[in-house]
């Protein structure tokens, strides 16, 4: 098929979409998605705010070091790092770069295919997620955790891994 039929099938697909009548929101349907974009645009400020006033660190920071602790001689390629801290290669990147000049982070070509980077966590890096670590686990616990019973949280873990996007070069 040319690219020009694929580009013609997608246009045409595109249009069936919007003949369809559109289906506004029921009363559920609206409770669930403004409770999830409240949790989206409003949590992270609360769990970041204790890592900046105690440790000048934002939560994407913390979250980039701390999965590099976690991590088989605490290194991962890049690609990985930013699925795992949830955030774009470009995002990933710039904090990296920051926490290189910070001396927390090391970045080397992978040795086993040097098409990919292995970000590693520095001694200096390992020492700042064990200070921060408590502080951003009495967040998560404050705000989130010790609000939900066990069934919230199984449901919680549920829905986040049925709206989970994986890309598609993760790997």
């Amino acid at each position: 098929m040319s690219g020009t039929a694929e580009h013609e099938d997608t246009k045409d697909e595109m249009e069936d979409e919007d003949d369809k009548e559109l289906r506004w929101l029921d009363e559920q349907e609206k409770a669930a998605w403004t409770g999830l974009i409240s949790l989206v645009l409003l949590l992270p400020g609360k769990l970041e705010s204790p890592l900046r006033q105690e440790h000048g660190l934002t939560l994407f920071e913390y979250l980039v070091l701390s999965h590099l602790s976690e991590a088989p001689r605490r290194e991962l390629r890049m690609g990985e790092l930013a699925f795992l801290a949830s955030g774009s290669l470009s995002r990933l990147s710039n904090v990296v770069k920051r926490c290189e000049q910070r001396g927390w982070v090391a970045r080397t070509p992978d040795p086993a295919n040097g098409r990919y980077t292995l970000a590693g966590l520095t001694d200096a890096g390992f020492d700042i997620v064990r200070l921060a670590a408590p502080t951003h686990l009495r967040a998560v616990r404050r705000v989130v955790l010790d609000s939900l019973n066990t069934t919230d949280q199984k449901a919680l873990a549920r829905i986040a891994q049925r709206l989970h996007i994986v890309p598609d070069d993760f790997g």
